[in-house]
């Protein structure tokens, strides 16, 4: 049975990914919106959360885009996460990865050798 792997785009370029998601064997669900996409974990459960991480200073609430989502995923122990980053935007993801596990992180763009071998680990 293929496993379940939830992609979370909200940078286009990343909507690509999705053909090497399935070359790798995974069943691939994706989602464009955050809160959508806490919906469907919790529906699926997937083995694998990618998605992209970023950050406004406009947030009132929160540091980044995926605070919400990261949080929900906590109880999944069996679920890996791999979260997606710009380099400008790693002090900001170190302050969240303090609060919230993250299983792994690429730096974007993304370089498909590198996701191809978080991956096929995680198979």
């Amino acid at each position: 049975m293929p496993k379940k792997l939830l992609s979370v785009v909200e940078f286009l370029e990343h909507s690509k990914l999705a053909s090497l998601y399935k070359q790798l064997g995974y069943e691939v669900s994706t989602e464009w919106q955050v809160r959508k996409a806490i919906a469907l974990m919790r529906k699926l459960q997937p083995d694998v959360i990618v998605a992209d991480f970023y950050f406004q200073a406009d947030f009132r609430d929160r540091l980044s885009n995926l605070e919400s989502l990261l949080a929900s995923a906590q109880p999944l122990a069996h679920t890996k996460i791999l979260v997606l980053y710009e380099p400008k935007n790693q002090p900001v993801l170190d302050k969240v990865r303090s609060r919230l596990r993250m299983d792994a992180t690429l730096t974007m763009p993304v370089k498909e050798s590198e996701l191809q071998s978080v991956l096929s680990a995680w198979l």
